[in-house]
């Protein structure tokens, strides 16, 4: 009995301390000694445990219940003082010097001030202040910055995202988020908990001296649609967003810096217009809210700052806001002016009209005074101060400040420049680019326009946006720095004429406000002067919306918002049609334009090149492509080549290696080097024709090929199926070296060859080696009276044999039924229309030969090196139209064909072949090999020379004798190209496949895709 009752003791005295354990730790820890994530732990499951036994009606979540207690316990340890302290935000600079960092400890550990708001500086001297400042207090202080395009706003050698004017262009608001996002990464590796934005308020006046390029435009909707998305994106990564100027300081034509701006609207304005956005961030649950220094009548003719009708009343009691609420800078003049009170003065009555924090006050020991004055006389209640305490410690647990950690100083820059961060605002240049008008229809360019005239006005010569246009396409530049250049403008107007094309960009004139916007007027009188020469002009203006208002009379305007690098590579893009337009005016401009005007244009042709990053891939991984290919280079593997990788429709790696030859005055390879596709013109061309054939009903890929080649009957091939001879499996031998039958030993026989072009011997073979049109038929008819193998599978039937014959065969079909060349209908049908200008057969008729990798030096057939004529015999015996070989193409062009095909037959809005189509191609494997109906796929053990093991088992390709290797992978919307000259200068280099070098340079790709999950 009596050690029944001393366990039951040392129990529950053993339960009472647990359950105090919390508060107790809290009382002697406080802010410094945080509970470890173990005794959060501990104790939430203790708590848990008694809440349920006590309270099972009214159980509250673990993280909930870890908040008010770390809330209560700090709240306990607080005296008044410390308690009116919270509610002062005081401003750092940190290019200030000692004097000040010491004057604001004092008011840290003094007057025990509740937070900070950052101006400019660098990202180490903030790193350095934010770990000096957190150390030498016990309550933690919430860190604030005005970053409403990102830390660049305060922040040296940082990003900057696009202002919120061009982010109101954006129609795809999760981009948006995104940044958000992004914003709230990198705002919290300096150790930021606040960030002042997003501006909310509806730009309606275009004469707003302050807010503007700060505004999302004048649309209410669109203002707080994209409010909510960039809040979103913060609150959702634990930074605290901060709607302001509550309640509206879009509307107004003075500073409120300088004076008290009025706002002289009633309820239903008010509430249709300015209240908007306010309404929707509230009902999306943000956690701040800065009110304006603004006078609105209609409420209360105090500003809004010190307003208790329009705090208390309207935003807290009828709008329902339960978050912070913050003063605008309480050192600006447009709450002083006419109040005639003293700086503390204006504390107190801030306080009293509903603020919780107390921004730039100027005088913080006596705003202290005044609050605690007020407290005794009864002005203030006790409880009130407590609540709102309390709301501040909450805010404080929520961004992570019970935890807290010395932030790091190694990698800053690193942190802060991710190349995701960089894709991240791309994006939304690219999203934001809006073509105001298309009057003459030349949009999007044609990149092979060689009539293109570029003049910038405003900036340096060789500038990036200069750049970006000459990434797409070469042209003439021309460009100045002044406004006014009229030199420049002579010497455009000497060298112009109607045959060109002019993209004239006009750059420096961000300004705040329409007032303030300025254009020279010699600029508008050059336009004048140019459209005379030309109507080709497409006028590209770097600048806000506002600033449409110079170009009244131009046929093609096109707003690119900033200057600012990512906002050229975007207006280069959309201009060649390499991403969509989509863009829309997020203000009206004058009696112009109106807000939502914007000319929706279509992706065209090229695809758009974007980071690794942007398609979920790792740049640094990819960089493991450069060593294997410059070893491969080095052992002589092959003289150059070209990798291509595009992801989800938009080319991340389009990079050229080495040279066309080994000769040390070969050319470089570049994105216009062709080389010879050999083997992948089975699925490049005749496959595709295959393909269109089946789309169109008119082959039946079980029906004997004698239906479709009547001249087959009573031949060994007279049972043959497409099917079969697709799937390699049809009896066909590999190959046969027709060309021996065309050569005695002396040279070669004068009835199928000439040295010399003529209307006898129109098929060119090789460099001055032509031959008659009659050796097609002979080729033929020997394909036709081709013996087969004699190779069978237990069943009887004929085992997998990978066939050139085959090819040659579908071949004959497609041109059988469609009544035109191979060559002339994917030239026609495909390449034509996807862009693909230096892809097909023949590639002499139409590129120049210093162009084209040359290939093997043949010293049996052809007896000379072969350049821009097929390596592959047979092909070149037929004149370079071959099923099996004869095609050239750059990976640049390559990858549309093969990008369409991963799109399940569309792309660009042009549909090419059925979804089904596609699907039956490339998922019906054979039983008897890897192969899909034309397509490669990764063997079932996964070895292969050339494809990699990490291939998704739905993915196809091809492979090519010359060294190239086509490869799409729908599981990873991949597309894979690389193209090379092995056989240069001779066939009996098999380097390639010996050291496995596609495959290699495949591994690192899709390690590259892995890493980043």
């Amino acid at each position: 009995m009596y050690k029944q009752f001393s366990w039951f003791s040392i129990t529950l005295i053993l339960l009472w301390f647990v359950l105090k354990l919390p508060l107790i730790g809290a009382l002697n820890n406080s802010f410094l000694y945080p509970l470890t994530a173990k005794k959060e732990a501990t104790i939430t499951k203790q708590f848990v445990k008694k809440q349920r036994v006590l309270n099972p009606t009214k159980f509250i979540n673990n993280s909930q219940l870890l908040e008010n207690q770390w809330v209560d316990s700090v709240f306990a340890t607080m005296e008044n003082d410390q308690k009116i302290g919270q509610f002062f935000m005081v401003a750092v600079n940190p290019t200030y010097g000692e004097a000040h960092f010491k004057k604001l400890e004092s008011l840290i550990q003094n007057n025990y001030i509740g937070g900070l708001i950052f101006f400019q500086g660098d990202p180490t001297a903030y790193t350095n202040l934010n770990n000096r400042f957190q150390s030498t207090t016990k309550i933690p202080l919430l860190i604030g910055i005005d970053g409403e395009w990102g830390l660049a706003m305060r922040v040296n050698a940082t990003m900057a995202f696009p202002k919120q004017i061009t982010l109101g262009a954006i129609q795809d608001n999760s981009l948006i988020y995104n940044m958000g996002t992004e914003i709230a990464r990198q705002c919290k590796r300096l150790g930021i908990h606040l960030n002042f934005a997003p501006v909310v308020d509806i730009n309606s006046n275009p004469q707003n001296p302050i807010i503007g390029f700060r505004s999302f435009g004048e649309i209410p909707e669109n203002v707080a649609a994209k409010s909510s998305a960039y809040m979103k994106g913060m609150q959702n990564n634990q930074l605290l967003a901060c709607a302001k100027h509550f309640p509206g300081h879009g509307d107004t034509h003075t500073d409120s810096h300088f004076t008290l701006p009025q706002v002289s609207y009633g309820f239903e304005r008010m509430h249709n217009i300015e209240l908007v956005p306010f309404k929707q961030l509230i009902d999306d649950s943000i956690k701040s809210m800065i009110v304006g220094h603004l006078q609105i009548p209609f409420y209360d003719w105090r500003p809004a700052t010190l307003s208790q009708s329009i705090i208390t009343n309207l935003l807290k009691k009828e709008m329902g806001f339960k978050g912070l609420v913050i003063t605008d800078a309480l050192n600006m003049k447009g709450v002083r002016n006419g109040q005639g009170a003293s700086s503390a003065e204006i504390d107190l009555q801030a306080f009293v009209a509903g603020n919780d924090i107390l921004l730039y006050s100027e005088n913080i020991p006596e705003g202290i005074n005044k609050i605690k004055d007020a407290i005794q006389s009864g002005l203030i209640k006790q409880t009130d101060i407590d609540s709102r305490v309390k709301k501040i410690l909450h805010a404080k647990y929520w961004v992570g400040l019970n935890q807290f950690k010395y932030i790091e100083a190694n990698n800053l820059y690193q942190d802060l420049h991710t190349p995701q961060a960089q894709q991240i605002k791309q994006e939304l240049f690219d999203n934001a680019i809006t073509v105001v008008k298309d009057t003459r229809k030349l949009l999007p360019l044609a990149p092979d326009n060689n009539k293109l005239v570029s003049v910038s006005l405003d900036i340096a010569t060789n500038n990036r946006f200069q750049q970006a246009l000459s990434a797409v396409v070469p042209m003439a530049q021309y460009a100045s720095v002044a406004k006014n250049d009229e030199g420049l403008f002579n010497e455009v107007l000497k060298n112009v004429d109607s045959t060109h094309t002019v993209i004239l960009s006009v750059h420096n004139i961000n300004k705040k406000s329409a007032s303030r916007l300025d254009l020279n007027y010699g600029v508008q009188d050059f336009i004048k002067r140019l459209e005379k020469k030309t109507p080709n002009i497409v006028v590209c203006v770097f600048g806000n919306p506002y600033s449409l208002k110079f170009f009244p009379e131009v046929s093609n305007l096109v707003c690119g918002y900033e200057d600012d690098e990512a906002a050229y590579s975007a207006m280069a893009k959309v201009l060649f049609g390499q991403i969509p337009a989509t863009g829309k005016l997020p203000v009206s401009v004058e009696n112009l334009y109106i807000a939502g005007d914007g000319i929706t244009l279509r992706k065209q042709g090229q695809l758009e090149k974007a980071s690794p990053e942007s398609v979920g891939m790792s740049s640094d991984v990819l960089k493991g492509i450069d060593p294997i290919i410059v070893s491969s280079i080095n052992q002589k593997v092959f003289p150059g080549c070209q990798v291509l990788v595009a992801r989800k429709g938009k080319i991340i790696l389009n990079k050229n290696y080495g040279q066309l030859g080994y000769e040390p005055n070969s050319p470089p390879v570049t994105n216009q080097t062709v080389y010879d596709l050999a083997s992948v013109t089975k699925v490049s061309a005749t496959l595709q024709a295959v393909m269109y054939l089946y789309d169109q009903k008119k082959i039946n890929l079980d029906e004997k090929i004698v239906t479709y080649l009547p001249e087959l009957r009573g031949t060994n091939k007279e049972n043959m199926t497409i099917r079969n001879i697709l799937w390699h499996q049809a009896g066909l031998v590999a190959y046969i070296p027709f060309w021996e039958r065309t050569r005695i030993p002396l040279g070669w026989k004068k009835e199928f060859y000439s040295t010399t072009q003529s209307l006898d011997y129109p098929l060119q073979v090789a460099d001055d080696m032509y031959a008659k049109t009659a050796i097609r038929d002979s080729v033929w008819k020997w394909v036709i009276k081709s013996p087969l193998i004699n190779k069978h599978d237990r069943d009887g039937s004929f085992s997998y044999v990978y066939s050139d014959l085959g090819f040659m065969i579908m071949q004959h079909i497609v041109e059988r039924i469609l009544g035109q060349g191979l060559d002339v209908f994917t030239s026609s049908y495909l390449y034509e229309p996807l862009g693909m200008k230096t892809t097909g057969f023949n590639p002499l008729k139409r590129i120049e030969k210093a162009k084209i990798a040359p290939t093997e030096n043949d010293r049996l057939f052809r007896e000379r090196n072969l350049q821009g004529t097929v390596q592959d015999q047979t092909a070149a015996m037929l004149g370079g139209v071959s099923g099996h070989a004869g095609v050239f193409s750059s990976a640049s062009d390559l990858v549309k064909l093969f990008e369409m095909n991963l799109e399940k037959g569309s792309i660009n809005n042009l549909i090419f072949y059925n979804e089904e189509t596609i699907n039956t191609f490339t998922n019906s494997v054979s039983p008897k090999g890897e192969r899909a109906l034309g397509w490669d796929k990764l063997p079932a053990d996964g070895e292969s020379n050339y494809i990699s093991a990490s291939v998704s088992p739905n993915s196809y390709g091809h492979s090519g004798y010359t060294g190239t290797l086509v490869w799409v992978d729908p599981e990873k919307e991949l597309v894979f190209i690389f193209l090379s000259n092995r056989v240069h200068p001779s066939v009996s280099n098999n380097k390639i496949n010996a050291l496995k070098v596609r495959r290699k340079v495949m591994d690192v790709v899709y390690r590259s895709i892995e890493d980043v999950k």
